[in-house]
């Protein structure tokens, strides 16, 4: 009996060997206000001149009739104009819920969500929140794709977020 191995081995020397993921994480802070709503956030890829690159999630109102919580979608300014107004919410793998208060957890396979198609070079991972009866603040950690290796890098927000983490991992 003769086993013929050359097909797995053409397809394994013309696989793409790049592969990486970016992991964020974020904490919303529980405020003491008379009046708490959780925070619209949305995150996105801008390039090193602050061009928009590609979005990654954009969290809001989902449950409200007739679609009403993309009313407030324009409050996230900085998103808003530069990519915002573009999207029919919900966009399919980008939009969901509000979140909690606590630390919440996004992950980005770069094949499944497109980052392996972005030139190397200097990037930011953008974070936006803006609250109903609230504030709004926006966080950029700058970071470098593909990673060659694991890298970590951190911000601090003052007020509507917490602590952003990216973690890229080769």
């Amino acid at each position: 009996m003769q086993i013929r191995y050359s097909f797995m081995l053409g397809a394994a020397l013309t696989a793409p060997t790049f592969a990486a993921d970016l992991n964020v994480k974020v904490e919303i802070p529980r405020l003491t206000v008379a009046e708490y709503h959780k925070p619209y956030v949305a995150f996105w890829i801008e390039g090193a001149d602050q061009t928009f690159v590609r979005n990654l999630a954009v969290w809001y109102d989902l449950k409200m009739k007739n679609n009403e919580g993309t009313k407030w979608l324009k409050d996230m300014r900085q998103w808003w104009r530069k990519s915002g107004r573009d999207l029919q919410m919900p966009v399919d793998g980008l939009s969901g819920a509000t979140r909690a208060p606590g630390e919440q957890q996004l992950s980005f396979n770069a094949a499944k969500s497109g980052l392996d198609k972005l030139p190397a070079g200097e990037y930011s991972l953008v974070v936006e929140a803006a609250r109903e009866v609230g504030g709004r603040e926006l966080i950029r950690v700058p970071f470098q794709w593909p990673p060659k290796s694991a890298q970590t890098a951190q911000a601090k927000g003052e007020h509507e977020l917490g602590a952003v983490t990216l973690e890229l991992k080769p």
